[in-house]
């Protein structure tokens, strides 16, 4: 038993609504919520500040960025894992499902090399010995334009955490990137190809993805339902591919690259989640559509600070401002991302949920993240 730690004083950020008041902490968990500016003796003072639930994040690529900080350059995994981990604490995110791509091309090992199982063993054990601050959980990329994914897939099991695994098809050509080039731009600037190695790595993706897409797609939904995890759709473009992602039981969304693929996705009841650093740069690095349009069209769910962690927070704060509504764009990266993955023990400031909280208050329009904490722990 731990002593309840009260936080006083607060605008607390609480389902459809913001208000002043105090909220308890006690074993790990919200043990009571009271109304009012009073600071009991022995609380803390939150002086008006913002406290909403701890930010869940549902796709970033942070961990590969730690793993590999340069082209060639592997670091030490445990040291990048507990980087990585207090990072995210330092942003006010308290759940994360890591990214790692599964599914592989052998004749290119040195840039897509299979790598998911042994990090996430590694990330797992550090789990295991609580050497994390935030709470973690797997996010497998299954990359259809592949070779090995089924054998990858076939590697993880009920124990691992994975609480999400998505569809990913980076076929040149469409999805993400219809414009070819946008992605000669973008492949050239992150491979460093000139024009031929460019033509052969497209030709070896489309290769890739007429021997073996169909039936990575297949296996990918069956893993998905395997592992009891929660299944995206990536990029999806269009109505037809929308209506693909239905059939297949998608109720999650990973950024739609249209108008047209969002309201589809809103039609067949599936969230629309879309990057913060879209919003925030006021539209998207591949020239697709501006999760500000989506907002404004009512089409855009949840938040993912995707490629920027400190992204999540602000990008919020600014659909709360657009929707003229602070609990409702914090709902995009708390109570909505937690629904969409089936947490009901987090998201919302509730009794008895987890003590993940966040402690900010806003300046010059940017949200001052004040502190962080996990299950009742300082964390940040």
């Amino acid at each position: 038993m731990t002593e309840p730690l009260i936080l006083a004083n607060a605008t607390l950020v609480l389902p459809g609504e913001t208000r002043t008041g105090s909220i308890t902490l006690k074993d790990g968990l919200i043990a009571d919520i009271a109304d009012g500016t009073s600071v009991p003796a022995g609380a803390v003072d939150m002086e008006g500040d913002y406290v909403c639930p701890g930010l869940v994040e549902l796709h970033t690529d942070n961990l590969e960025r730690h793993i590999q900080p340069r082209p060639k350059v592997d670091w030490p995994h445990a040291a990048a894992i507990i980087a990585h981990d207090a990072e995210l604490a330092g942003t006010g995110i308290t759940t994360v499902f890591d990214a790692m791509r599964v599914g592989s091309i052998k004749a290119t090992e040195s840039r897509y090399g299979a790598y998911a199982r042994s990090l996430a063993s590694e990330l797992l054990e550090l789990r295991q010995q609580d050497a994390l601050k935030i709470s973690h959980f797997l996010h497998l990329r299954a990359e259809v334009c592949s070779e090995t994914l089924v054998a990858e897939l076939d590697e993880f099991g009920d124990a691992d955490r994975v609480g999400l695994v998505s569809l990913m098809d980076h076929t040149p050509g469409q999805r993400q990137f219809r414009d070819m080039s946008k992605l000669e731009a973008y492949v050239k600037g992150k491979h460093g190809f000139d024009d031929e190695g460019f033509k052969a790595h497209v030709a070896g993706l489309k290769r890739m993805r007429d021997t073996y897409g169909d039936l990575h797609e297949v296996e990918a939904v069956k893993a998905a339902r395997r592992f009891g995890a929660v299944l995206a759709s990536h990029d999806d473009t269009t109505e037809a591919q929308v209506a693909v992602s239905a059939g297949h039981g998608i109720h999650l969304a990973e950024f739609p690259t249209t108008v047209e693929a969002a309201r589809a996705c809103h039609d067949h009841e599936i969230k629309v989640m879309m990057g913060a650093p879209n919003l925030i740069r006021g539209g998207s690095h591949s020239g697709n559509v501006a999760a500000r349009e989506l907002a404004e069209l009512e089409l855009l769910d949840i938040l993912s600070s995707d490629y920027v962690p400190a992204a999540l927070l602000l990008a919020a704060a600014q659909l709360g401002e657009i929707w003229g509504d602070m609990a409702r764009g914090l709902a995009t990266v708390t109570a909505a991302p937690a629904d969409a993955v089936k947490l009901a023990d987090r998201g919302r400031i509730d009794i008895g949920k987890r003590a993940d909280l966040i402690r900010f208050r806003m300046r010059a329009g940017v949200p001052a993240l004040r502190a962080v904490w996990s299950r009742g722990n300082r964390v940040a």
